[in-house]
């Protein structure tokens, strides 16, 4: 019996490990070869794929995506749900928008290196706007959190803080 269960548990973990990830039919397939398609899709979907907002987050800034999720748990009054939720619409308006612009700059740049018109004046002027582009994108993030805190009180705060890391 024990053979046939420890047999039955190797066969099982090597299904696991030799098996091909689903892929999920809404991932768009990067149309940028300097982009991977998850890059893209988080650019298209308005993910914060490269952690842009920790530095609020571990310092205690409630990032307004997820203390919407625990309204009720935190008892927010229907004007801190109101703002709050309104701080979400906007911000992931602004993840999105830039999320297009920094494809486009991507583009760009590939378009110049691939038909060799690119030059250090040109070079110069699509990297910095990249980091333009980042740094919009996480001035924009961050500002939320620090917007969302001041409609919170220190008690909805410290609320927020442990029920983020029961989670």
């Amino acid at each position: 019996m024990n053979k046939l269960l420890f047999l039955f548990t190797v066969i099982l973990l090597s299904n696991r490990i030799n098996a091909k990830p689903q892929q999920d039919s809404t991932v768009k397939h990067s149309t940028v070869k300097t982009l991977t398609d998850r890059q893209y899709n988080a650019l298209l979907n308005g993910e914060d794929l490269y952690g842009m907002v920790l530095a609020a987050k571990l310092n205690h800034y409630p990032y307004p995506v997820e203390v919407i999720k625990f309204k009720d748990e935190l008892n927010l009054s229907p004007i801190q749900v109101d703002k709050i939720t309104a701080i979400n619409k906007e911000l992931h308006r602004k993840i999105l928008e830039m999320g297009l612009i920094i494809i486009h700059n991507e583009r760009t740049l590939d378009s110049l290196f691939r038909t060799h018109r690119v030059n250090n004046g040109s070079l110069i002027f699509y990297t910095n706007r990249y980091g333009l582009y980042q740094g919009e994108l996480r001035n924009a993030i961050l500002q939320t959190c620090l917007t969302t805190r001041a409609l919170l009180t220190q008690q909805q705060i410290n609320k927020f803080e442990a029920l983020r890391k029961a989670k």
